[in-house]
């Protein structure tokens, strides 16, 4: 076995507001496509993420990126657990439903086949699974650095799967915009 060692860069590395390299690299990280469900009072509602990933083994859990106008992060603030519904490949047209915040009186689940969480938000029928979750913490960067999106760190308290479908994969063009 050999040991390497890193090659000293030579180049002057980028710097980091230099849009179209960064945006280059990150548009190259693939991500999954969800829907996010949760209740408001008696009403249904639902957002698009990608940004979602595994955070933990033991307890189980996940990390999700909330822009702060979304009514998620208010529910999550609330204290209202939430279902990530991990989309599958198939399901690609709900993506403009829950793209933007339903228009008052548009119901985004009309027509969808949905099912109950322990919780009460919705599942989606067909998805490739499905995650209850309950926030514990949440990050926004620092006074000197803030983010425009809040990291959601969640406990996952149940699950299920879909068909034996795989899940639907993103991959931006530019990853500093939607």
């Amino acid at each position: 076995m050999t040991n390497s060692s890193p090659t000293p860069q030579t180049d002057t590395p980028r710097p980091a507001t230099d849009g179209s390299a960064v945006g280059l690299a990150l548009g190259r990280i693939p991500s999954g496509l969800f829907i996010v469900t949760w209740r408001e009072g008696d009403q249904d509602r639902g957002m698009l993420a990608s940004w979602v990933m595994q955070a933990g083994f033991e307890p189980p859990m996940i990390t999700i990126a909330v822009a702060p106008s979304r009514g998620l992060l208010a529910a999550v603030d609330a204290g209202t657990p939430f279902v990530v519904n991990v989309l599958a490949e198939h399901q690609r047209p709900l993506l403009a439903r829950f793209g933007k915040p339903a228009a008052a009186g548009d119901d985004p689940f009309a027509g969808l086949a949905v099912s109950r969480a322990a919780c009460g938000a919705p599942t989606l029928g067909e998805a490739a699974a499905w995650l209850e979750c309950s926030a514990v913490a949440q990050a926004s960067g620092t006074d000197d650095a803030r983010c425009d999106h809040v990291v959601v760190l969640a406990h996952i308290v149940a699950a299920g799967a879909g068909p034996d479908t795989p899940p639907l994969v993103h991959v931006r063009k530019n990853g500093l915009r939607y």
